[in-house]
């Protein structure tokens, strides 16, 4: 039993023998590149203390460096932000299989927001809408046109960033006359509208009519739907509206231009205020999807 005890433990012996050398070996190796990064780091650490240190300190710092380091990060990490936002927007207009051309806005509340609807007509210009009328019966935008272009302008630089002067709105302030001899450019345009474009615009027309069958200048019999449809149109460079959003609870249209809305599209939303851009993008997408019979 002796005899045999011995001869296992010297089995196990020469075998473990490998075993030991390579794990030796591998100490000594190990123990080498210790030794060489040592020698490398070593020479470099004060430098590599002080750039620690150094951005350490930068970091600590900037609350009190002037203002105009300051601002340079977040204009950056801005204009990300917006060309991102700019992209989504022009790339969820072309994926809709039917965009409207001219959109109206009819507000049917009585407080209005001009910040809301300001957000409303930048998106509206930015999924690549090239006409925007914006309408209340009672007439608050268009008294109030220009604070509410302020409103617009400072939506574009917010949400479109420093690139938003490619969105430039030709502001039209929507009356009869105000559309003559007005040529309307390759950018966004918008009409702030009230009541007295839509039925008054009418019977300013009618009356142009009879002043020219009154001054001679045409006969009675060539007074027609067709001649004053000529005439209200020839006034203004617009296209009819496509689409028209209104925003409230009262089921009208409020006079909002009887003339122009015959082909039109209407979708009602609760409000216009605090109106996420999901919404106006569900908007558009159900106008995409809807089958236009066009009075067949």
């Amino acid at each position: 039993m002796r005899a045999e005890a011995r001869s296992s433990v010297g089995i196990m012996a020469a075998l473990m023998a490998p075993l030991y050398t390579f794990l030796w070996r591998l100490l000594h190796l190990l123990l080498h590149v210790h030794t060489a990064l040592l020698s490398w780091f070593r020479p470099r650490l004060p430098s590599l203390k002080s750039r620690l240190w150094e951005r350490a300190a930068a970091a600590l710092t900037v609350p009190a460096a002037p203002a105009g380091f300051q601002q340079k990060k977040p204009k950056l990490l801005g204009g990300g932000r917006t060309e991102a936002r700019r992209s989504r927007w022009l790339a969820d207009g072309q994926s809709l299989e039917k965009l409207p051309v001219h959109i109206g806005l009819l507000v049917a509340e009585e407080e209005p927001s001009y910040t809301d609807l300001a957000s409303l007509v930048v998106w509206c210009m930015a999924v690549g809408i090239s006409y925007v009328s914006v309408y209340d019966n009672h007439g608050f935008f268009r008294k109030n046109n220009s604070r509410l272009l302020e409103e617009i302008v400072r939506q574009q630089q917010e949400l479109l960033g420093v690139d938003g002067s490619r969105y430039g709105v030709d502001f039209l302030s929507g009356s009869v006359n105000s559309y003559q001899n007005n040529v309307v450019s390759c950018r966004p345009t918008l009409k702030v509208l009230c009541p007295a474009d839509g039925k008054q615009s009418i019977v300013q027309a009618a009356q142009q009519l009879c002043r020219s069958v009154e001054n001679k200048q045409s006969r009675s019999r060539d007074i027609s739907v067709s001649s004053l449809d000529v005439l209200l149109r020839e006034s203004k460079n617009v296209p009819d509206p496509d689409l028209v959003v209104k925003f409230g609870p009262v089921n009208s249209t409020l006079g909002f231009l009887p003339w122009h809305i015959r082909l039109s599209e209407f979708i009602s939303l609760p409000s216009h205020r605090n109106l996420a851009y999901e919404d106006l993008l569900a908007t558009l997408r159900r106008y995409s999807a809807c089958e236009q019979r066009l009075g067949q």
